[in-house]
Order: C-alpha cells, then sequence, then structure tokens
C-alpha cells in the first residue's frame, strides 16, 4: 500500500523526469476524482511540469471534456481499455501536454458489477505522437485505499512510461 510520503516522493521524481526530458503532464481523472493532480500540485514548482488536469468523473464529462465517444462508452463502459485509451487522446489533443496519464475505475463501496468489481481500475499513459501503455489492476481495500493505491500506480506507470523516452515527435 503506498502512503502519502510515497506519493510524494513519485511526484518529485515525475517531475524531475519531466523536465530533464523537457515535457509537460496532463491528467484525466474518473475514480480518483482530481487526487493525482492533486498530488502533483502538492509539489511547489509543479507548474514547470504539470500542464492542467480533467477530472472527468461523469461519462458526459468524458465526452465533453476529452472527446470520448459515446459508441466507446456504450459499448464498453467508462471502465474500459477503450475508453482510457480515448481518454489519453483525448487529454493530450485538449492541452499543450506531451504526455498524458489517465485513471478510470470503481472504487466502491458500491457500482461493481460482475464483470467489473469494486476495486477494478484502468491506467493508461501515453506521449503525444508515440506509445500508449494501458493496464489493469484489480485493488483491494476500502474506497479511500482504492483511490490512494491508484494514485500511487499511476505515478508508477508514468515513471515507467519516461524512463522509456528518448525523444518526442
Amino acid at each position: 500500500m503506498f502512503v502519502n510520503r510515497d506519493i510524494e516522493n513519485m511526484a518529485i521524481q515525475i517531475g524531475s523526469a519531466l523536465k530533464s526530458h523537457g515535457l509537460m503532464l496532463a491528467t484525466a481523472e474518473s475514480c480518483t476524482g482530481g487526487a493525482v493532480a492533486s498530488a502533483i500540485t502538492d509539489i511547489a514548482g509543479s507548474s514547470e511540469w504539470f500542464e492542467r488536469g480533467f477530472i472527468t468523473y461523469s461519462n458526459e464529462a468524458k465526452r465533453e471534456m476529452l472527446g470520448v465517444t459515446q459508441d466507446t462508452l456504450m459499448r464498453y463502459g467508462a471502465v474500459s481499455e477503450a475508453v482510457v485509451r480515448e481518454m489519453v487522446a483525448g487529454a493530450l489533443y485538449h492541452s499543450h501536454a506531451q504526455v498524458a496519464l489517465v485513471v478510470s475505475g470503481i472504487a466502491g463501496p458500491a457500482g461493481g458489477t460482475p464483470d467489473k468489481p469494486v476495486g477494478t481500475v484502468w491506467f493508461a499513459w501515453g506521449i503525444k505522437g508515440g506509445q500508449c501503455v494501458v493496464r489493469l489492476h484489480h485493488l483491494s481495500g476500502n474506497r479511500a485505499e482504492i483511490r490512494t493505491q491508484s494514485v500511487g500506480m499511476a505515478f508508477q506507470g508514468v515513471l515507467e512510461l519516461l524512463g522509456q523516452v528518448t525523444e518526442v515527435v
């Protein structure tokens, strides 16, 4: 389980990696409700590498702010690989960032289904003009624990992605 100090340290590392590559980050969050952006902006000087955050809790927000299609939402549901891929594309298109981090999941205690139980969280990380990495995790714990774990996993993924950056188109 991640603790606040771990998350703070990862945010500092993300900032350092983004600055070293001359990149900016945008976030698009659903189940974390802005916790990712909050952890980033807790870091002094984050405006040098954090461009903006989208909190797209509703399907309407995903459509209006990020361009996720109604067809994708209806066919796969908001908590799906297809939706987080479209959220990455939308975050990059609707911002000046070159890197996007996306989280969409079911933090509970309600809202789960047999196919998508509470703790189902999809993550995606993308680089403008480059790769998009998507992962599914099944987390456990209460709502706060699932959300905290999601922030930590989102940060781990962006650090992994940035470790692979060599040049951005």
